[in-house]
């Protein structure tokens, strides 16, 4: 039970590498990769494999440690990238969460890579992983107040009691187990409970998207990085349980 994160967290790395190789381009929410950069089709080509292969590769424990690593590393590349808009453009915060969303998905590889281990390097990493994760989580929940009408405009119109109030609440929850992450207080309970929201974002807002829009880049991409994300969250509450068993059994 306590691997689940890593294979979703891999499932979703093989469903983002068939997506980019069927469209032959990256998931359209990392169009900052810049689109006069020479052989761009080659490198999305390349990337779709790496993420394939890397996602198929964390579902046997042998390559998990190298799979992890380089899903990690991939997804570090996305975020520098979208850091370049940051630094461009430091006044627009959907540049901020962008950015916080691919090292997000940089965390999950560095935290499952940290799980496969039982040194206290490892464990150290993972605590630094939660942080982060932690931090990342603020920041989506920011983005929800910042920008409350296109959040609002996701959310299904037919959950009671208005599309505003869930994004709201859902802007509240992400900052809440930010917090909780970053301070380690609840931290396995908010891991978990976050890893539930990301995937009623899936059921509720993407999956609906994908049924009424099945030819967009868009909307299969958006459900290839929500699944990355649950996996990815999913990944840091099972270290944390795993930390968690640890110091039960020494005390």
């Amino acid at each position: 039970m306590n691997n689940l994160g890593r294979h979703v967290y891999g499932l979703a790395a093989v469903a983002l590498g068939l997506i980019g190789l069927w469209w032959g381009d990256f998931a359209s929410v990392w169009q900052p990769v810049p689109s006069g950069l020479a052989g761009r089709t080659a490198l999305a080509y390349a990337a779709s494999l790496i993420l394939l292969a890397g996602g198929a590769a964390l579902q046997w424990r042998r390559t998990a440690k190298t799979a992890s690593l380089g899903l990690a590393a991939l997804y570090a590349i996305f975020m520098l990238l979208w850091a370049r808009r940051v630094i461009g453009a430091p006044q627009i915060f959907g540049t901020w969460s962008g950015c916080a969303e691919q090292l997000a998905l940089v965390v999950g590889g560095i935290v499952s890579f940290a799980s496969l281990q039982e040194t206290a390097r490892a464990i150290q990493m993972a605590r630094v992983g939660r942080v982060v994760f932690g931090l990342c989580l603020v920041a989506f929940g920011t983005a929800h107040f910042l920008y409350m009408p296109q959040t609002a405009g996701m959310t299904p119109k037919w959950l009671p009691p208005s599309p505003t109030f869930w994004a709201l609440a859902t802007g509240g929850a992400h900052v809440a187990g930010g917090m909780a992450l970053i301070s380690g207080l609840y931290a396995r309970l908010a891991a978990r409970l976050v890893t539930a929201m990301f995937a009623g974002f899936g059921l509720l807002v993407w999956l609906p998207q994908l049924v009424a829009h099945p030819a967009a880049h868009m909307v299969w991409s958006g459900n290839g990085i929500n699944l990355a994300l649950v996996g990815a969250v999913w990944v840091v509450g099972d270290a944390i349980q795993k930390l968690d068993l640890r110091i039960t059994l020494r005390f």
